[in-house]
């Protein structure tokens, strides 16, 4: 395996191994635009001025940039704003270009917007901020204290999120970063509420005139309509062993191929989004759970009769193999969870690899017999019995034999930009969760 490794490696041209590099990847790309956009408006606003007024800094200005900012890293994250991303992209017919659908494939790295017009946003209210300092510096009566103080504890939290949301950090301190995330950010909601508000009342304006308002309203919505939808529902769980169990639902939802949902515990605690598994012509869906953290662990080893589902039935990144004529899907472990739909419904051509650890015993002879019933020839690699697999070489081999156009992954991070980076590095569309959430 390893000289085949090495082969494919020096297969794929240097410069597309550099462009296709995951650090260069779509998300933050986005992230780059964003910067360079409101760098650019910055630059445009010191030569013409639009920074300052007779009365010193243009506060109104500075708050217009944050709130387009802020607006559109929250907006972008809605749920049904999701769902509009990714029906618009696979409005794209597989007799299009293979370049176009390839780009229109890479939908999900919507959330660069998210992270690039939060982290502007909140620049740019330190920059209202200081602002306002100045302002009050150079004598002038407004804002009121008031205005500053909410301004105050408005980026001290702001700051705190954007911190919390770095790589690492959130990757270490996964649950408090959703805690913080949550609670902090509706902190900020109320804030920014109080703050516009008290911003009215300084100017003399009438508060439902004001363009903050309405985007306030909208944001508000936004964030609320999720917990719109909170419901208590029974589950029923089979546990073929002590890694895994399939959670069945049936309570009047039955979502689509390549979405997901999110359970709890308790309705405000530690939520977790798993892949729907719907089937032709039944209610309700499963669910794969499989042991990889202490909330899975519990789930596993204490098996709930009722759970919280929150928020609306979300699109994932599989969803986009209808924009190719035949799709290769590399899973691992649960990853056949987000594939299994797909399976299923047979919408598209597909040759499947699935490597995990003893599949019957770990998953049940039923839902195996499923999986080989609903695609042709799948190749399932038993690491108990063989051992790990180069994953890359399978694909290739994989699109090469089947004439796929392209592949998703499902799998662990590493794993996932390993076999997404090698196959774009060989000009073949990959896709793969980006864990940006």
């Amino acid at each position: 395996m390893t000289t085949q490794t090495t082969n494919l490696e020096t297969a794929s041209p240097n410069w597309r191994r550099v462009t296709r590099h995951p650090a260069l990847m779509e998300y933050r790309r986005l992230v780059f635009l964003v910067a360079i956009v409101n760098l650019t408006v910055f630059g445009l606003g010191l030569q013409d001025g639009r920074w300052f007024d007779g009365n010193g800094i243009a506060l109104a200005a500075l708050a217009d940039m944050a709130l387009i900012n802020l607006s559109l890293g929250i907006l972008i994250r809605q749920q049904r704003v999701v769902n509009a991303l990714f029906w618009l992209a696979t409005r794209v017919p597989v007799s299009w270009p293979l370049w176009i659908r390839w780009g229109a494939g890479k939908v999900f790295h919507f959330g660069g917007l998210h992270s690039g017009g939060t982290v502007a946003g909140t620049i740019w209210f330190a920059a209202l901020l200081g602002g306002m300092v100045w302002n009050r510096a150079q004598g002038a009566a407004l804002p009121s204290d008031l205005t500053l103080g909410l301004s105050v504890a408005m980026v001290t939290l702001m700051t705190l999120m954007v911190i919390s949301a770095i790589g690492p950090i959130r990757a270490k301190f996964h649950n408090t970063f959703e805690k913080i995330h949550r609670f902090v950010g509706w902190t900020v909601l109320a804030l920014f509420w109080a703050q516009t508000v008290s911003i009215t009342h300084d100017s003399g304006a009438v508060l439902t005139e004001t363009p903050a308002f309405w985007m306030l309203c909208l944001i508000t919505l936004s964030i609320v309509s999720p917990w719109l939808t909170l419901k208590r529902v029974e589950v029923e769980i089979v546990k073929p062993s002590n890694h895994a169990v399939i959670a069945r639902f049936n309570y009047g939802d039955t979502p689509f191929p390549g979405s997901s949902n999110a359970i709890s515990h308790t309705p405000f605690g530690e939520y977790h989004s798993f892949a729907n598994i719907p089937a032709p012509n039944e209610p309700g869906y499963r669910l794969a759970i499989s042991r990889a953290g202490d909330w899975t662990g519990a789930f596993i080893d204490n098996p709930p009769e009722k759970v919280w589902v929150k928020g609306i039935t979300t699109s994932g990144v599989a969803r986009i193999e209808v924009l190719f004529k035949k799709v290769v899907y590399v899973g691992t472990g649960s990853g056949i969870g987000p594939i299994l739909p797909h399976l299923l419904a047979g919408e598209v051509p597909n040759k499947l690899i699935w490597s995990t650890r003893s599949p019957r015993k770990t998953y049940g002879d039923a839902l195996v017999d499923e999986i080989e019933a609903h695609t042709d020839d799948p190749l399932i690699w038993d690491t108990d019995e063989r051992g790990k697999p180069n994953l890359t070489a399978l694909a290739l081999k994989a699109v090469q034999d089947s004439g796929a156009e392209a592949v998703i992954v499902i799998s662990n991070q590493k794993l996932t930009r390993k076999v997404v980076h090698d196959m774009e590095s060989l000009g073949i569309p990959a896709y793969g969760a980006i864990w940006d959430s």
